[in-house]
């Protein structure tokens, strides 16, 4: 039996998985500066590949390029945060109440575990650790969803929203103890559409509603930093 050829990844796809995971997880913020020479020495690689990869990147709208200042990571877009938040209410909302009676009582037992260390977390605040057990919470909730196209929406949201914005807490500090009794509720009502004093609908609308929640309170923060237009 002929064993299996393994594809060869070529140096812009090393180069583009590179980026963007450092993207992705935070490491290159944005505003970030992409300098080819510096990048294309720590991947050990011509400078030809990494350009192929940051206008891959700039295609996706990872990465922008400015006049004397070439290629950094793209700017915190307000409208962009806006759309993608409200899209990932509605997605993951459904996709939550898709899920909901297909929990088991130790994948629910699992989330409320997760959800009192976010608790524990509020007195030593951390928001980017508070992000990541967020996120595992959400995903215990979410990652049965029977439908794979609605739970790719899901994962592309939060991929974006990370790119975005790496901690929504550490700009509305106030708002992660808010998160974590609005995750007690949307436990509560999955418990209570299990015994059926729920429905599938009111899963979804507390999922949703407590996604738009944080937008508010970001756009909130952002509109009260804002500065006022000169009078003239």
């Amino acid at each position: 039996m002929s064993t299996p050829t393994t594809v060869p990844v070529s140096k812009s796809q090393r180069a583009y998985a590179y980026l963007r995971e450092r993207i992705e997880d935070g490491r290159f913020v944005p505003g970030y500066r992409l300098v080819l020479a510096q990048l294309a020495g720590e991947l050990d690689m011509s400078v030809v590949p990494v350009r192929e990869a940051i206008r891959r990147l700039e295609a996706e709208g990872l990465v922008t390029f400015e006049r004397n200042v070439g290629a950094q990571v793209a700017l915190l877009k307000e409208t962009e945060y806006q759309h993608t938040m409200e899209t990932l209410a509605l997605v993951e909302g459904f996709a939550t109440a898709l899920s909901a009676p297909h929990l088991s009582a130790a994948q629910l037992d699992a989330a409320r575990a997760v959800n009192e260390r976010m608790r524990r977390c509020l007195a030593d605040f951390d928001p980017h650790r508070f992000t990541e057990l967020n996120l595992e919470f959400h995903a215990v909730l979410f990652e049965p969803c029977p439908n794979p196209h609605v739970l790719d929406l899901v994962h592309r949201g939060w991929r974006r929203i990370t790119v975005l914005r790496d901690s929504s807490f550490s700009f509305v500090p106030g708002r992660a103890r808010e998160s974590v009794a609005e995750h007690d509720g949307i436990l509560d009502l999955i418990g209570g559409l299990h015994e059926g004093r729920t429905t599938a609908l009111d899963v979804e609308l507390a999922a949703r509603h407590h996604r738009t929640n944080t937008l508010d309170a970001v756009l909130a923060r952002q509109a009260s930093h804002r500065p006022a237009p000169s009078e003239k």
